[in-house]
């Protein structure tokens, strides 16, 4: 696709950064961080009520407005240049997605009108102590009982899982992998906060004993939908990667105007000139990329995967090359705690994990691609 977007687009992308420029300021971010919320529960009621933004790319018919990845796209990268501390990635871009996808109509008109209107926060549990994000590694069991089902196990580094209200828990039958809804205060489950690398995103453990649970989807394996969830999970992530890249060239940009050193601003400099010209080209292409990941989605294509793999190994690689570049632009500054150039290097190295490594990543698009 063209990187043209529609009078609406533009307008709700003014519209998210008006609202994160008075909202999530570096003062605000830096004392949500380390509050025991990890986020503000006024901005995000704010979000869902003046804004809509939690049921941007959720149905109509279940209180969303229709949208769907270019404008959860859109939001994600004001987001991730705000670096806005908040549940709205686990709720809306795994959880809200994944119920999305599974088309189970029960779990739908539950769910996601709560999470359309903000009263309810969710996230997606997968990754396990092995730290692997793939579907065959899944150790987690899911067990029936009588009209339901029970599940077993532990999840690890869970988006928001200490506190979200709605765990979507992907656990393994005889079967094949399946998605499990689980009240986040039910019986049986034990939540911790991981002590993690990125303080503006909260991750947990969740430990399950034989708890209660509700299948969401059709049984059997739904490894097909499972893998959409995840592609939809990493082009929003990417989304997100592409606005913290941006601030960081242009804070880079910023400083390189206004640090002299020799009596000239450090801009002028060829070395500082070529940084930021890498960091430009870096950022346009992971844009690129990501937007066309995103309008494949939209178009329900079943050929997002090699769109999505190349989304997430290009945009997590541009994304901490971007905020190195920017410490080292700064210089000491940078390194300091003070300084926000290092919160944003946490955000990249912490999202360059999440969902799988790079390498992970250029693995499977090679597979895919048949290299």
């Amino acid at each position: 696709m063209t990187l043209t977007f529609t009078a609406e687009q533009e307008e709700l992308r003014a519209s998210v950064r008006r609202f994160l420029a008075d909202k999530s300021p570096s003062e605000a971010v830096r004392r949500w961080m380390e509050s025991d919320e990890g986020h503000d529960p006024a901005v995000w009621e704010q979000m869902a009520q003046q804004l809509g933004l939690q049921g941007l790319a959720l149905p109509e018919e279940h209180g969303g407005s229709g949208g769907g990845p270019v404008e959860l796209g859109i939001v994600l990268e004001e987001m991730g240049r705000a670096l806005l501390p908040s549940p709205f990635f686990a709720t809306v871009a795994l959880a809200g997605q994944a119920l999305v996808a599974a088309d189970d109509d029960a779990a739908k008109a539950r769910w996601l009108p709560g999470i359309a209107d903000g009263s309810v926060s969710a996230t997606v549990a997968l990754a396990e102590e092995s730290g692997s994000w793939r579907l065959e590694d899944v150790a987690t069991t899911a067990t029936r009982r009588g009209e339901g089902w029970s599940v077993s196990g532990t999840k690890m580094f869970v988006v928001d899982g200490h506190s979200a209200d709605l765990l979507l828990v992907v656990a393994r039958t005889d079967a094949g992998p399946g998605l499990f809804a689980v009240e986040g205060g039910a019986a049986g489950v034990t939540r911790s906060r991981l002590d993690a690398l990125d303080p503006t995103r909260r991750l947990g453990r969740i430990d399950l004993a034989d708890v209660a649970a509700q299948r969401v989807g059709p049984d059997g394996d739904a490894t097909t939908y499972l893998r959409r969830v995840l592609d939809l999970a990493v082009v929003a992530l990417a989304a997100e990667q592409v606005g913290g890249a941006q601030a960081c060239l242009d804070t880079a940009v910023e400083y390189a105007k206004i640090r002299v050193q020799f009596d000239r601003p450090i801009g002028s400099f060829q070395a500082i000139k070529h940084k930021c010209a890498d960091m430009l080209l870096a950022l346009e292409a992971s844009r690129s990329a990501t937007y066309h990941a995103a309008a494949v989605a939209a178009d329900a294509s079943d050929e997002l995967a090699v769109p999505a793999a190349l989304a997430a190994a290009y945009c997590s690689a541009a994304y901490t090359h971007a905020a190195k570049e920017n410490v080292q632009i700064h210089g000491g500054i940078g390194y300091t705690w003070e300084h926000d150039a290092h919160l944003y290097l946490k955000r990249a190295k912490s999202s360059e994990q999440l969902f799988g490594a790079p390498a992970s990543h250029r693995a499977r698009l090679a597979d895919l691609v048949g290299i």
